[in-house]
């Protein structure tokens, strides 16, 4: 076989990332390559066989063996030869099969069968098989080390933020069950729309036509089919599987894309110079800038969301595929076989942001002076929101405008919200006999610290850790 270096591929899949993440790449070439394509086809094919044999009481444990055998060593060099000749790629395959099986079961090789009641039900296979031994184990990976950063720092005092500004304190850990909640969710869907992909072996308007001049039950022989591949029958063919049940597995894969874009970006963010709260590991050979030998970009995060970029707006063409026309077009042929790369280029970003999370530490001193001085040009002005609602169960009416008032001559007077707060006597002493009757220990001190001002922060960020944490098992 004619080899090729890699530098000379086309895709950057095929040789930065086959680089870069190679574990990755070599999990998903086992199952999304070319020669993986094809084998599974040939494995379709030899189930096929195994299903004429057995409804007939023909099949034995050293034939089942020898199918097997022929599917597994199956040269793809030697069908695309053949397929130079017969110009369609199943038939290739059936005539390179035929000549490696024993002579008196070869009739049966694709007897029955359209092209796609192999070609789909192969594509159902390949896709449950990458999806559950290589994409889940990649992404429950991600999630497990999200759990422990957001349990570890559950109590990790931080700013909020939103809309860019400076909000009410939050934790560290905080910040990161949103992400433990919002993926933990999208990877148990992608698990269970992976178990329901389905086959089938309908023929070519998927009303069993040719099947139907084989055997008296040609549901039992699809049945008996599938079986062998681990699948079950699409409840309605044409010449295709329903697309809905591969669409809504790569559609789940894309919104586990976005959380993961999603926190990229947040990360990407957090490790700007004036806010420095979270940094990546950075190797002593590692060079951030050409030009600049001091930095320390955050490129990987970076890379995540680039990759993002490249493969969510794919997300068109799987619903594009969606459409047939009457029992079956060929529109589809060349952009389903593109699937490939967006599984790749997912699971490598998934690595990716693996390999940042596992090795990511939060500057928690740097957190903490953020946090004491957050509040714009208020110092402690994130504390201005519990000082308002506890002057509401207080009675007091127009509670926010005396806030905002204080805020505003903390500005002014260039004062902490808390020093100005005290001044105003009344407030103070209504707010303070509010926190008492909450019970919070040092009432008086409580608006000195905004750290102490963090909800159920904690509390939930370990809960949501410890759930995924077991889901994930």
């Amino acid at each position: 076989m004619e080899t090729r270096n890699i530098f000379d591929n086309l895709s950057c899949i095929d040789h930065r990332y086959s680089l870069s993440e190679a574990a990755a790449f070599e999990g998903l070439s086992s199952y999304i390559s070319e020669s993986a394509s094809i084998r599974s086809c040939a494995k379709a094919e030899a189930a096929l066989v195994k299903a004429h044999l057995k409804l007939r009481g023909e099949l034995t444990d050293e034939l089942a063996k020898k199918l097997d055998e022929v599917a597994v060593n199956i040269d793809p060099e030697e069908v695309y030869a053949e397929e130079e000749k017969t110009k369609h790629n199943i038939r290739a395959l059936v005539n390179v099969m035929k000549k490696k099986v024993p002579a008196d079961i070869g009739p049966y090789v694709h007897l029955g069968a359209t092209s796609v009641d192999i070609l789909d039900t192969a594509l159902s296979c390949r896709m449950r098989d990458v999806t559950q031994n290589v994409v889940l184990p990649e992404l429950k990976s991600l999630e497990k080390h999200l759990c422990e950063i957001a349990d570890r720092e559950a109590e990790t005092p931080q700013v909020g933020r939103t809309h860019g500004q400076h909000a009410v304190p939050i934790t560290f850990g905080w910040s990161i069950a949103e992400f433990v909640s919002r993926l933990g969710k999208s990877i148990l869907r992608i698990e269970e729309l992976s178990n329901q992909l389905k086959g089938k072996l309908a023929g070519p308007v998927g009303s069993y036509n040719g099947p139907s001049m084989i055997v008296k039950d040609p549901e039992e022989l699809e049945r008996t089919y599938l079986g062998f591949l681990g699948l079950e029958p699409s409840e309605y063919s044409n010449q295709l599987v329903e697309p809905e049940y591969l669409l809504r597995l790569l559609l789940e894969m894309n919104v586990a894309f976005g959380v993961i874009a999603n926190l990229a970006d947040d990360l990407r963010n957090l490790q700007r110079s004036e806010i420095g709260e979270v940094f990546e590991y950075f190797a002593s050979t590692q060079v951030g800038s050409s030009t600049m030998p001091q930095k320390r970009n955050p490129w990987n995060s970076e890379h995540v969301k680039s990759l993002w970029k490249a493969m969510c707006p794919r997300v068109m063409t799987f619903y594009m595929d969606q459409i047939s026309e009457h029992q079956r077009d060929l529109t589809n042929s060349a952009s389903q076989r593109f699937i490939a790369d967006y599984v790749s280029g997912f699971t490598m970003a998934v690595a990716r942001m693996d390999s940042v999370v596992s090795g990511l530490q939060a500057d928690r001193e740097n957190m903490a002076k953020n946090l004491a001085s957050a509040g714009g040009k208020v110092k402690g002005g994130v504390l201005a929101e519990p000082a308002y609602i506890l002057l509401g169960e207080a009675g007091v009416n127009d509670g926010h405008e005396v806030i905002r008032k204080i805020t505003l001559e903390a500005e002014k007077t260039g004062k902490t919200f808390f020093e100005v707060l005290k001044t105003h006597t009344e407030a103070y002493e209504k707010i303070t006999a509010q926190l008492e009757k909450l019970g919070v220990e040092n009432p008086s001190t409580f608006f000195e610290d905004p750290a102490r001002y963090h909800g159920l922060a904690a509390e939930k960020s370990r809960r949501i850790a410890k759930k995924y944490a077991e889901l994930m098992k």
